[in-house]
């Protein structure tokens, strides 16, 4: 029987509880990096709640930028096309997205109105769902996933209801509270890898 050397080879049981520890330990001597991280992103929140038209055009332009890098994608992906249909589908949805983000990188506001309608349609057909997937749960899951799908549902009625004299400030609102939140959850974190 020859000899296996499974040195090279991940094993075939992983101990998850180790590879925990392990990273938990990694991150123990890092803690002030994370907080330095939580700290910097916490307070660019606080800077995008207080300047949240300028947090909305920021947002919009990230967007915008995101839609041409994935067209100039899809056209990448259309020249290793097989067949003449999926080239054309592939250099028609690209150039879609870099007509639309840069629609959105020269109209910022008519951008952000669009994108806070589909913000609220979004987060209409998402908590609506939420709420037929909570109502189908079992007593211990049903009241949180309910809770939640009410509470997307209400934003978004909100949003909508709105809309269009919200697209000023709703992106940059979220952007500030999602960096806010993201800052302290990562400070939190670190304050307590900082604890022996």
């Amino acid at each position: 029987m020859l000899p296996v050397a499974f040195s090279r080879f991940p094993p075939p049981f992983r101990d998850e509880r180790q590879e925990l520890v392990t990273a938990i330990e990694t991150l123990r001597l890092r803690w002030g990096w994370l907080l330095a991280l939580g700290l910097a992103s916490a307070g660019l929140g606080i800077v995008a709640l207080i300047l949240v038209a300028s947090a909305t055009i920021a947002s919009v332009y990230t967007i915008a930028i995101f839609m041409i890098l994935v067209g100039g994608g899809d056209i990448a992906l259309a020249l290793g096309a097989q067949t003449w249909g999926r080239f054309f589908f592939w250099v028609i949805a690209g150039v879609a997205y870099i007509a639309a983000g840069s629609f959105a990188l020269a109209q910022p506001l008519v951008a952000a109105a669009a994108f806070t309608l589909l913000l609220a349609a979004g987060m209409i057909a998402t908590g609506t769902f939420r709420l037929f997937l909570g109502a189908n749960l079992d007593p211990p899951l049903r009241g949180p996933v309910i809770f939640a799908g009410a509470l997307t549902l209400l934003i978004g009625v909100l949003i909508l209801a709105g809309w269009p004299e919200n697209r000023f400030w709703v992106l940059g609102v979220l952007l500030g509270l999602d960096l806010f939140f993201w800052g302290m959850a990562w400070s939190a974190l670190a304050l307590r890898l900082r604890q022996p």
